[in-house]
């Protein structure tokens, strides 16, 4: 039998305070985020926050925005701070979800491309089976080399390297339909 967790990787107020916060699909994404949070805690089915903190700026503790973002009111079972990019290095999440006999991660946040997609590869690689929920997951814009890619276009690239090897792609709804 699977036991399930969904894994909300660093909603928190300090990407509001980066130079490349944008709002364009912010409704969408809280829409998205807040449907997964209440058909879990609905279920019975823990919500794990993560936090990515940095020694300073807008990520430190002593910023004040190690928070979650305003729209988000839940109460989670547990949060955990992270260095890194991924959510097990050093957190104890991997600890706490085996003593919990949880082997299904349902994962959402912010940034798509990094912390989410970094996540889900790892969760893999220690066993877990992954549910990735796109549209539950956020990011900006990037641009190297002169080459900026647009959020779709990055959402598409995570999906193309995470669907089959390290994740299941699925909606929110059909994410809580399956449960």
């Amino acid at each position: 039998m699977s036991r399930t967790a969904l894994i909300n990787i660093d909603t928190q107020q300090s990407f509001e305070h980066r130079p490349f916060w944008q709002v364009d699909d912010l409704s969408a994404f809280q829409s998205a985020m807040l449907q997964l949070i209440d058909g879990c805690q609905h279920r019975d089915i823990p919500v794990v926050d993560i936090f990515h903190v940095d020694s300073q700026g807008p990520f430190s503790l002593e910023s004040g925005f190690v928070k979650p973002m305003s729209f988000l009111r839940h109460q989670p079972d547990v949060t955990f701070f992270k260095h890194v990019h991924n959510a097990f290095t050093d957190t104890g999440l991997d600890f706490w979800l085996r003593s919990r006999d949880i082997n299904h991660l349902i994962i959402c946040g912010l940034r798509t491309e990094q912390c989410c997609e970094t996540t889900t590869r790892v969760a893999s690689d220690l066993g877990y089976q992954v549910t990735f929920v796109t549209e539950a997951t956020l990011t900006f814009p990037m641009t190297h080399k002169g080459v900026t890619l647009d959020v779709e276009t990055l959402r598409h690239r995570t999906e193309t390297v995470l669907s089959g090897r390290f994740a299941t792609l699925k909606t929110a709804a059909e994410t809580l339909k399956s449960l």
